[in-house]
């Protein structure tokens, strides 16, 4: 019973995910081809039509994409506004957030947790608060293809809904020091 509940409330979200994204893309939200949205997200209801998300993207779970900035508007009188561009072939990481005003260029890793203030170069990672570059993405594929080398890569019979505990194990064991990749 309790999978049945948990499946029904998982369509839910999913179902009033997409009536929340069509609506934004209504007030002008531009979303490319090809472009994978996890779960939980926030892009500007208000400021929508400033955001743009090129093709091949990945938005990852909780990322928050803010096109205007009202912390002013009190003593000023006035909110700050500012596109919003993801450019081709980004990855932006779990719980992310984009303030106004900001274009990530294309083929860029923003990783988890980060809050983007400035522009990504092109080709970038960049992580942190506020974000910033550490490295170009062919330096971070080549220090991982450098690393996975020394690692196991566990397939798909290491998800979740496949594990035991001889698994778990042997998963453990091998991330026990570091890091470790599943396909």
């Amino acid at each position: 019973m309790f999978e049945f509940i948990y499946l029904l409330l998982k369509m839910i979200r999913k179902f009033k995910r997409k009536i929340y994204l069509k609506r934004l893309i209504a007030k002008g939200l531009k979303i490319g081809k090809n472009v994978i949205i996890v779960e939980d997200f926030f892009f500007d209801p208000s400021h929508c039509y400033l955001i743009s998300i090129e093709d091949n993207c990945t938005i990852c779970p909780n990322v928050r994409i803010i096109a205007h900035d009202a912390s002013i508007k009190k003593i000023l009188g006035y909110t700050k506004i500012g596109k919003v561009e993801i450019k081709k072939n980004c990855f932006i990481g779990d719980s992310v957030i984009i303030l106004p005003g900001v274009s990530i260029g294309p083929n860029s890793i923003v990783g988890a947790g980060s809050i983007v203030i400035d522009d990504i170069p092109a080709n970038s990672v960049a992580v942190g608060n506020p974000a910033k570059v550490i490295c170009s993405l062919d330096e971070y594929i080549r220090k991982i293809k450098k690393y996975v080398k020394k690692k196991k890569v566990f397939g798909n019979d290491y998800f979740i809904e496949n594990l035991d505990e001889k698994k778990i194990e042997k998963l453990l064991q091998s991330i026990d020091d570091s890091i470790g990749f599943m396909k």
